[in-house]
């Protein structure tokens, strides 16, 4: 006869039971917290925002968003939080400090380790051996070209928002457009060569900084912005000698001589003087109490196109005088240089001119450049308005269909434009700017050389700001180019000097003369006869 199971029997199954009830219980747990609970224990994890990649204008990659993950901890189940925090330190590169106090004072289960880790890091986090870790997919932002596009491309932050550039200014297209692309207007073939010959200026001349823009006087596209120091933007962080201010952009300056087109642009269409009449250029001019000196040694009386050609700051306050500070302010103005310029690049800055009073000797030093600052970018954007037929432009850095004309009202006359256009030729072939001129390019252009303020307001001796302002080719323009150096020094090769002559015009030359068969402008000097040849 069997006999049923004994009580000690029954005791052991249900002691089981109880058991098995208590791991699934803990399983169960162990799926809610590491499945289903929000990582810090209050708050669903945030969500990464997808974006568009960033593309030049030839389609070539310039930003994308790579898979990454956020490192996240439970420092209540380390069984030594010290020696876990020196660890996670030591692979992932995040603050040993934070993770100590986060460890041992933290208010919720969960303590943010590190974010938008590599799958290195990730290799190196797994070989610690450590419980309660816990990775969390995001994504990271990838400059492949880093330093030669980060100031005008800008960054994210770790959430994936626009903090600056056009990761700012082109936010809702890259947005609208998640695993798409976005344009740009940059050729990557032109700011390359523009961040090299720049670099190479930078560092020969020791200036302080550098920059550059090339933009299409018709599309108002710009093709290439630098600006010197910059910063790598995949190290989400700034070296000694790093700068993230875009100074074609954000800052202002007393540009100098290349403001005396803006005073001749004027007088010719105000008809007020004739490039052949011929002007006293007397050593200094009174104004007042003050006497207005040039820069360097001027005959006694210059026509007006060698007044700008040689760049008199005598003769041309003259010509500006005829005009008037009243009409002066007009037409500066008009072309957009007395209001910040608005783009999709969101970095700009408010230009600084006389406001109290436009007077005579108001008038008289902003003819040549001085006592006006604006951004090198609202000149670059005024100097394509008067050499484009006089037709405004907007600078724009998406890109626009080919042969695209988004010229606007009229500002100055298509005579004036075409006048000015012969005046920087005959600046480059004949006066200051003879070292930017590129054989078969035909470019026109204007040198600026202006002291530099220092901060109790009064120039600083023998600091100088040199810049150079072209067009290509001059009479038939499709690009401008403006380049600005701060506080260049003289080497021997310059005998001495530091102003834009021998500093800002050669380099312009060479960026023209390596972008413009890219650009496909036709090279038209004569072809060269063999001695002895047919041809």
């Amino acid at each position: 006869m069997n006999e049923g199971p004994t009580v000690f029997q029954r005791r052991i199954v249900i002691g089981a039971g109880l058991c098995v009830l208590a791991f699934a219980l803990v399983g169960m747990r162990l799926v809610h917290v590491t499945l289903l609970q929000p990582l810090d224990g209050s708050r669903p994890a945030l969500a990464i925002a997808a974006r568009a990649d960033l593309t030049d204008r030839n389609g070539e990659l310039l930003a994308r968003d790579l898979p990454v993950k956020d490192l996240y901890a439970r420092p209540q189940v380390f069984w030594d939080k010290d020696q876990a925090a020196r660890d996670l330190a030591r692979a992932t590169g995040a603050g040993e400090g934070r993770l100590l106090k986060g460890f041992h004072n933290a208010k919720s289960p969960y303590v943010l380790v590190a974010r938008q880790i590599t799958p290195d890091v990730e290799a190196r986090v797994m070989a610690l051996g450590l419980p309660g870790l816990e990775f969390e997919q995001g994504a990271k932002r990838f400059y492949p070209d880093g330093r030669n596009t980060a100031q005008v491309l800008g960054v994210t932050d770790p959430d994936g928002a626009g903090v600056s550039g056009l990761e700012l200014g082109l936010q809702d297209a890259l947005r609208r457009a998640p695993g798409g692309q976005v344009a740009t207007s940059l050729d990557m073939r032109v700011q390359f060569i523009v961040a090299d010959e720049l670099a190479k200026a930078r560092a020969k001349f020791r200036a302080n900084a550098a920059g550059a823009i090339v933009m299409d006087v018709k599309s108002g596209e710009v093709l290439a912005l630098v600006s010197l120091p910059d910063f790598d933007p995949n190290l989400r962080k700034i070296l000694e000698g790093d700068s993230t201010r875009n100074i074609m952009a954000q800052d202002v300056y007393e540009l100098g001589s290349i403001f005396k087109i803006f005073t001749f642009a004027m007088a010719l269409e105000d008809k007020t003087v004739r490039p052949d009449e011929v002007l006293p250029t007397p050593p200094g001019y009174k104004i007042g109490r003050f006497t207005i000196r040039e820069a360097h040694h001027m005959p006694s009386a210059m026509a007006a196109k060698d007044i700008l050609a040689q760049s008199s700051n005598v003769g041309t306050l003259q010509i500006a005088l005829r005009s008037g500070g009243a009409r002066q302010r007009e037409f500066l103005s008009s072309l957009g240089l007395l209001s910040p310029l608005k783009t999709n690049l969101p970095e700009t800055s408010r230009p600084l001119f006389p406001t109290r009073q436009w007077a005579t000797a108001e008038t008289a030093t902003v003819s040549y450049g001085h006592g006006i600052s604006v951004s090198p970018l609202t000149f670059t954007a005024a100097l394509a308005t008067v050499v484009n037929g006089g037709r405004r432009i907007v600078p724009t850095f998406a890109r626009q269909a080919d042969g695209s004309d988004r010229r606007g009202e009229q500002v100055v006359s298509e005579a004036t434009s075409l006048k000015m256009r012969d005046l920087l030729r005959y600046v480059v072939t004949n006066g200051t700017g003879r070292n930017a001129d590129v054989v078969g390019y035909d470019v026109g252009g204007k040198t600026g050389t202006a002291e530099v303020p220092g901060p109790n307001g009064r120039y600083i001796r023998n600091a100088l700001r040199s810049s150079f302002a072209a067009v290509f080719p001059a009479h038939n323009p499709r690009y401008v180019v403006m380049v600005l150096m701060d506080q260049p020094k003289a080497t021997k090769d310059t005998f001495g000097f530091a102003t834009a002559g021998y500093t800002a015009a050669p380099q312009t030359g060479r960026i023209i003369q390596r972008i413009a068969p890219l650009l496909g402008v036709p090279n038209t000097a004569p072809p060269t006869r063999l001695a002895g040849g047919n041809s």
